[in-house]
């Protein structure tokens, strides 16, 4: 089967877009991680399957998969690249686009500039829906890992979340605590791991650990659950400007029961055709 693709880019955040609207795809779990390996493959931390929408008001339907081939529910990065995609390919003529993902449904909205900006929704912060294991929702957490303990906040954007104030990013044991809590048994169907160094109440810089990646460029959803911990803490203001390391987005939250919004860029790299 000869597969038509598109690889793209989110400040860094690398996926492999693949239009199975036009096209007949079926893709396993096997496959995904072998499209995914650097060396042999295409190569990218998450791959986008383009799909039609199964309900009418929505204009399309797409999934996630990770490079470890596990299939997730939300990827901010990702949709940012899904909007351009489908705009570009004239899959669509508008800017503003109506998508079901594993989560629910999303707005994307691309700007003059070429900016996407997405409703990314309201951020989940019982723990249970999480899910997260706690008694009582709270703004920040204690959690017992490597013989030590640390304080995080856990939060969904679609995808459990666990983020931690640190002092440096450059500092921060991303290598070593990010794996050990995206795998603790409090996130029990495990976690992004954000560490995040406050610069002001506007800014921020920010790492992630990402739940079947390893640490990415960005996290779309990173960022936002970064910039929701931060307000639940009283250290942000409503607008804030987080430094990933592939580049930058702007979140803004007003509080909660409000969707967070974000908006950055969405990169094409190249296309290609691969046999599969």
């Amino acid at each position: 089967m000869l597969v038509r693709f598109t690889k793209m880019h989110g400040l860094g955040n690398d996926f492999m877009v693949i239009d199975a609207i036009s096209q007949r795809i079926r893709l396993s779990s096997d496959q995904v991680r072998s499209l995914a390996d650097r060396n042999f493959g295409i190569g990218f931390d998450q791959l986008l399957l383009v799909e039609p929408p199964t309900r009418p008001e929505m204009d399309f339907r797409y999934r996630i998969y990770n490079a470890d081939g596990s299939e997730v529910e939300h990827c901010g990065n990702g949709a940012r690249c899904f909007a351009r995609f489908v705009r570009d390919k004239r899959l669509i003529m508008r800017d503003r686009i109506a998508v079901q993902t594993a989560r629910g449904e999303a707005i994307l909205q691309i700007h003059e500039d070429k900016q996407v900006e997405v409703d990314m929704g309201a951020p989940e912060l019982i723990p249970a829906e999480i899910p997260f294991e706690a008694a009582e929702k709270s703004a920040i957490y204690s959690v017992d890992v490597n013989g030590d303990s640390v304080e995080l906040s856990a939060i969904s954007m679609g995808n459990p979340h666990g983020v931690l104030v640190v002092d440096s990013v450059d500092s921060a044991p991303v290598e070593t605590l990010g794996p050990a809590l995206e795998a603790h048994p409090r996130f029990p169907r495990k976690a992004n791991i954000g560490f995040m160094e406050v610069v002001s109440r506007n800014e921020i810089r920010l790492r992630v650990f990402e739940r079947g990646a390893g640490e990415t460029q960005a996290c779309g959803t990173g960022a936002c659950a970064a910039v929701v911990a931060g307000r639940l803490r009283g250290l942000l203001d409503e607008q804030v400007l987080v430094h990933l390391p592939g580049g930058d987005l702007k979140i803004s939250w007003a509080g909660e029961g409000q969707p967070v919004m974000m908006t950055g860029p969405a990169t094409t790299v190249f296309e290609g055709q691969i046999y599969l």
